[in-house]
This record gives C-alpha cells, structure tokens and sequence, in this order.
C-alpha cells in the first residue's frame, strides 16, 4: 500500500508567477542597483545595474538572430559571462538550453538536435581550454556557432545604449516571455539511458526558489561559492539564480576540480555558503590547510550521496554546518533539504514546503519503496526525441523519481538506490549502490562504480576502481568482515588508472559502460 506525505503548505510571494528576468529587475530595485551580485576571478564583479545593463545589449543583438521563444544554445562554462548570456536570452523571451561538455561530442550533438536548437552560444577561449573543439565541431553540424568573443564588438554603440536606456526604464524593457513559458532547457545525465531533455518553466524555477527561501531563513549576509556547472540543475538555480534573485552575491567557479585555487577562492571573497557534490567537498577538505575553510558557515550538497567520509573530513577541516538535500532536474532541482536547525546525517531532510510525496512498494526489491513526487516546481514536460523542439508536457499526476526511499515519522527522508540500479543474484536483487558504498568505505580515496553485466549463467556484477589495491579478494575479506551480504562481492573487479566521472563529480556510467564491455573478454578476473 503506497505511503503519502507532504511538507508544509507554501507561501508564495503576492507578484508570483513572474518571468525570471522580471525578477531579476525586481531584486535590482528592491536591493539596490549598485549592489555587487555575481562574480568570478576573470570577470571581477558585476552589480545589478551592469548585469541588467550587459543583458539588455545581448539580448539586443540576439533578437537580430534568433527568433522569439526560439531554443538557444549554450555552451559555456560557469561564470559570469555565463549569467549574462541566460539572462539576455531572458530578456529577449529565448530560451536557454545547456548542453553538458562533459558529455562525448556524440551525445552533446544528440542533444542539440533534440533541443531544435539552430543557433549555440560558445566561446572559443573555453573551447580551446577544455579541448573541446571535437565537440563544438559536432554541434556546428546542427546549428550556427555564435562565440562570445565576436559578441564584444557586434554589441556597438547602439546595444549599449539599449541596455543602458532599458535599466533606466525597467517598465519598458520587452519581456515577450509568459510566467508560464519554458524558460531553460535542461538534460539529464542519462545514467540509465539517453540524456533527457527537460523542460522548466519560469514559474518552476521561482516557485522552487520560494520553497527553499521558506524553508531555511537566508541571512542577508550569505555569500555563494558555486563551482558547479550552469548546465546542472543544482548549479544553476542554487548556485547562481537563487542568490542573485534573493540579493545574495554569488561567486562562480569555471572548474570545480581546481581544488587550491577554489580553497584561495573561498578565503578571498569570503563566502560563507559553498554549493557542491559529494565528490568535490571531498576534494576541497583534503585539499585545505588549517583555517582556509573557516570562513564557510553552511555547505550544501546534492546530486548524489554524502558519504560518511565527506563527514569526517569536513568536521576535522571546517566549522560549516553541512546540509545535504535532494532533488532532481525535473523538480528545478529542489525536493527535500535538512535545515540547520534540523539536521540528520544520513538523511536527505524533509520535503519543502509545496511538496507531496508518495511510497510505492517495488517488486522483489526490499531496500526502499519506490518515491514519486509532485509540486509547483515540476517541470512543463520532456523534449520529444523524435520531434526536436517539441515539448510533450507532462501529463500524470505523480512523477516518478525513480529512486528508491524510506521516510521516518518525523518526515525525514533517506534515499537508498535507484529503482534501476540492482542486479539479481541468487534470487535476490542486490543494490548496485550498496556495492559502490562498500567499496567506497574500504578504498575511501578512490572512486569506485557497479555495473551489472548479463552472462549466460545469469547477471553478474562488475565493479571499476581506480584503487591500486582495488580487487576481488580483498572487497570478499571487507563483506565478511563487516558481516555485509556476501552477494554484494562482485563477480569481477576492473582497475583503471581513473574512473570517469562527470563534471559534478559522479559516475559516468555510460562510459563506465564501455570499459565493462572492452574489458569482458580476456583479462583475468581480480
């Protein structure tokens, strides 16, 4: 029998629903238009005025070029220039649509085509930088390339002053956009299959922004530290429109694995609030020296687990409170957060208020009950992949996360697997996730991932691991010792010199994928 639960009732704003850009005049004129809001090392910082002022003249080159609710490309790493070009695309009622360069050309390419998109905004520093010019290639086949560093001289006089006239006059800037309207296009990670393309609203985004500003106080004095890519959904609602749409200044990273210069980062401009993965916070506390994270009062983690490792590190490192959370790219990103003041290790929190939830039992799986959600913040519909462009909205009236969770009687949420993570062994379906937590305690400097892989005999599970020591026997001697299911002991144990992840930090597991099946025929089992 399915378990329901909600969190508290949400308030949301007397103006609510606006566009995104109007919110963003709205937190110029509400917080001051010389208040410095968005900032990274190559650009310094931009006040309200000049990011309203930088946006309109884009967005008055960009209407030449594009068409109204046109999908826009972007592909461009997290910064300023960044907020600029999703802003002006606002302004001019385009719409956003972030491509993951983490991705294979392939793939990014796929998802361009999906997405409509005939123009992409790039830059040739960042391509040259990331080596990702195979890429960008692969998406010039679907659409025009339009590089920020053309966009210095096309802004002339004209657009400059457009933005400034437009910042003056906030009533007359055109905002062609409906509250209602798509406002960014999103893509899954594709973790269990093709990347999908999601669909957010404006009225999603705002009405998550709301759930997370009620559900913890923000101090006026809060500032972000965002390394995380604009492309994901916690990086780019958490890490930059939250704050700038609240009148909190965020500083944004391009590289979140330049782990002494983000520590540096972190000390000079004193943020005091770091968003991040897992994996990265990880990173950071090995990385740092005594005090050079003190100044840090808060550090919130999603888009995977938070290991007990990650714990330990940041207590021994940092006196911030770390607050994990949970969400995904279809809810824009937010479903359950703990609160400073209510907080639980091992815990993703409770639903923000707006959320309802729903528990459903899955067929021989007994760790979690499946979890659906809904709430004002989820999403409009996914992309068609056979139709680019379109929309199918969606339609039922729970979604369904596909994670595995449980809920204690304090509404205390822990999410426990995916639905689509488990090999049957023996009889017994066995957690994907459980593998790659134990792996993770016995190798904790390593990154680890579980596959199940299908033989003839039936499922089997392979674990990667870019632990030297990483092998069959000792993950065997780990389990019986620990008194763990002796099913978790995969089948066979791959070693590799470094386990893929994505930019944020997790698995990537269709490239994890591919080394499994180079690797399934004539090596030794270790």
């Amino acid at each position: 029998m399915a378990e329901t639960f909600e969190g508290p009732e949400l308030t949301l704003p007397d103006d609510f629903p606006k566009t995104l850009f109007q919110g963003l005049l709205d937190a110029e004129s509400g917080h001051g238009g010389s208040t410095r809001i968005v900032e990274d090392a190559d650009f310094g910082a931009m006040s309200y005025r000049e990011l309203i002022r930088a946006a309109l003249a884009l967005a008055r080159h960009l209407s030449q070029i594009t068409e109204r609710g046109e999908h826009v490309g972007v592909f461009l790493p997290t910064g300023v220039p960044a907020a600029i070009v999703f802003f002006a695309l606002q302004a001019g009622g385009r719409v956003p649509a972030f491509f993951n360069y983490g991705q294979d050309a392939k793939t990014v390419a796929g998802a361009c085509e999906t997405a409509g998109v005939k123009r992409v905004i790039s830059s040739r520093t960042f391509v040259k930088a990331g080596d990702l010019q195979d890429t960008e290639d692969a998406l010039a086949e679907h659409a025009g390339i339009v590089h920020l560093e053309d966009l210095k001289d096309a802004t002339g006089i004209l657009d400059k002053a457009y933005g400034a006239a437009g910042e003056a006059l906030p009533a007359l800037v055109p905002d062609p956009a409906d509250p209602e309207d798509v406002a960014v296009i999103l893509f899954t990670s594709g973790t269990t299959g093709a990347p999908k393309g999601v669909a957010l609203s404006h009225a999603n985004i705002l009405a998550n922004i709301a759930q997370c500003r009620q559900h913890i106080e923000f101090e006026p004095d809060w500032v972000f530290f965002s390394p995380l890519p604009v492309f994901h959904s916690l990086g780019l609602t958490g890490g930059m429109l939250l704050p700038i749409l609240t009148g909190r200044r965020t500083v944004l990273h391009p590289n979140p694995l330049e782990r002494k210069t983000i520590i540096e980062r972190l000390h000079e401009t004193g943020a005091n609030v770091l968003v991040a993965t897992d994996a990265f916070a990880r990173l950071y506390a090995r990385e740092a020296g005594e005090g050079e994270l003190d100044t840090l009062k808060y550090l919130v983690l999603g888009g995977e687990p938070v290991h007990d490792k990650t714990r330990e590190l940041w207590d021994e490192h940092s006196p911030a409170v770390l607050i994990e959370g949970y969400g995904l790219s279809e809810t824009a990103p937010v479903v359950a957060l703990n609160r400073p003041d209510a907080n639980r290790p091992d815990s993703v929190g409770t639903l923000v208020p707006g959320m309802e939830a729903k528990l459903e039992e899955v067929e021989g799986v007994s760790e979690g009950r499946e979890l659906h959600v809904r709430g004002p913040n989820l999403m409009i519909g996914y992309l068609d992949p056979d139709d680019p462009g379109r929309i199918v909205a969606y339609e039922k009236d729970w979604f369904d996360t596909g994670d595995l969770a449980s809920v204690d009687e304090d509404g205390f949420i822990t999410i426990t697997g995916r639905v689509k993570r488990f090999a049957e062994i023996g009889g017994e379906m066995i957690s994907l996730d459980r593998v790659e937590r134990a792996a993770r305690d016995l190798w904790s400097e390593a990154n680890h991932a579980a596959m199940a892989v299908e033989r003839e005999e039936g499922e089997t599970i392979v674990l990667v691991s870019d632990a030297e020591e990483a092998g069959r026997e000792a993950f065997s001697g780990y389990v019986s010792e620990h008194d763990l299911d002796k099913r978790l002991v995969p089948g066979r144990v791959v070693r590799v010199n470094s386990t893929p992840m994505t930019p944020t930090g997790s698995p990537d597991y269709p490239r994890i994928r591919d080394i499994v099946r180079e690797e399934a025929e004539g090596e030794p089992t270790t």
